[in-house]
């Protein structure tokens, strides 16, 4: 049975996302207030960007949404095969890529929902892996498509594995997701109620990247237990006004496994 201390904690975490009104009256929020938005996305933090590539259907995507999501599922063993910088800037495109702006830079439009098209998070890279590229830590730049190369991390591996509680087998994906949240831009709009809607929203962008590597026939993590003050760190981040609130390891998985797996979805698609 849990502590009294614990129980304490459960019931705190149940009171958050259930987020019951007091019925008291609220402040009014700072966009009610008239003051200036944040900006849409974070100002790149290098001097130069490596452009993505956009032709995403020469990586001979599965299409079939039915079989994608019969075959969908969580992958923590990966080959050293590398992945192509098109796989990479497709994962990306697929988890915050945007296809329009509203009004005078006012919101964003992109590939996942977001509350009030706050669109909260940033990405961030740990590479291992991928054709062209320095292993090291990157940072997305949504608005252009480009990745900026932050630098070289000393015993990268390592760095991985500390930064997610000490889980190896992380250490073997070809690149390493860290999103990390920017909680104003939802709380100029929601206040209060920002910060449960900021973790449906995590949710939108990690289902995506699931969806998007079992569509290019590679495998990915999501991984909540991680190192937070580990992690910020690997980017810089401050901890409070930016910090890493997600981690999903992706890597390329062998075609021995993947025929398995697909002999056994295709059962349960017939079987249904």
């Amino acid at each position: 049975m849990p502590s009294e201390k614990e129980k304490a904690r459960i019931l705190a975490g149940r009171r958050f996302i259930r987020y019951e009104d007091d019925g008291d009256d609220h402040d009014p929020s700072d966009q009610q207030l008239k003051l200036p938005q944040p900006p849409l996305v974070k100002a790149p933090m290098a001097t130069t960007a490596i452009d993505l590539p956009k032709n995403y259907r020469d990586l001979k995507l599965n299409g079939d949404i039915l079989d994608i999501l019969f075959k969908r599922e969580s992958h923590r063993v990966f080959t050293d095969a590398p992945m192509t910088l098109l796989t990479l800037a497709y994962l990306l495109w697929a988890t915050q890529g945007i296809k329009s702006i509203r009004g005078q830079n006012y919101a964003t439009l992109r590939t996942v929902p977001c509350g009030g098209a706050r669109h909260e998070f940033e990405t961030y890279l740990i590479i291992r892996h991928v054709e062209g590229l320095e292993p090291g830590a990157y940072h997305y730049l949504p608005m252009t498509h480009q990745i900026e190369y932050l630098g070289a991390v000393n015993r990268l591996d390592e760095r991985i594995e500390t930064s997610l509680s000490g889980q190896a087998w992380a250490a073997t994906a070809n690149v390493v997701f860290y999103w990390s949240v920017l909680p104003y831009r939802s709380e100029w709009r929601y206040s209060a109620f920002a910060h449960r809607i900021i973790l449906v929203d995590a949710g939108h962008v990690c289902q995506n990247l699931y969806v998007a590597c079992e569509s290019a026939g590679i495998g990915t993590c999501a991984v909540g237990a991680f190192d937070l003050k580990t992690s910020n760190a690997l980017f810089g981040l401050d901890g409070e006004d930016e910090f890493v609130i997600l981690a999903a390891p992706v890597g390329t998985v062998s075609a021995a496994d993947k025929a398995k797996e697909d002999a056994f979805y295709a059962f349960l698609k017939n079987e249904s």
